[in-house]
């Protein structure tokens, strides 16, 4: 029988950020892996041609990018990001998020922190 994923992240496991969220044909799937008072943190896998149309949010949010490449549009700014690269969309800023190919990524939302500081 196959090991099923947790609901949520256990701690003291390592784990294989990539392989969290699975991509499904003409859909956008989520796994919400933490969800605190601080945060959440959610795995997204995007077919090609699929995104998440302009929005707000009140809390700074770090995209990371776990498997190809995507766009993220951030105060009507277009970025390309490809695996490996992580972006801050700041609160209150419109955002959206395109995939011309398939990608994946995570989510780190940020609810007591606003206005991060950049190095």
């Amino acid at each position: 029988m196959p090991e099923s994923k947790p609901s949520r992240m256990a701690g003291r496991k390592v784990y294989d950020a990539a392989e969290l969220v699975q991509y499904a044909d003409d859909a956008i799937v989520s796994r919400t892996l933490v969800n605190t008072d601080g945060g959440t943190v959610t795995a997204f896998a995007f077919d090609a041609g699929q995104g998440l149309s302009e929005h707000t949010a009140p809390f700074d949010a770090l995209v990371q990018v776990l498997d190809g490449e995507g766009e993220v549009v951030i105060g009507g700014e277009p970025f390309r990001v490809d695996r490996g690269q992580m972006i801050l969309m700041p609160a209150d800023v419109p955002h959206a998020v395109n995939a011309g190919k398939r990608f994946k990524m995570m989510l780190i939302m940020l609810r007591q922190a606003k206005g991060l500081k950049s190095f």
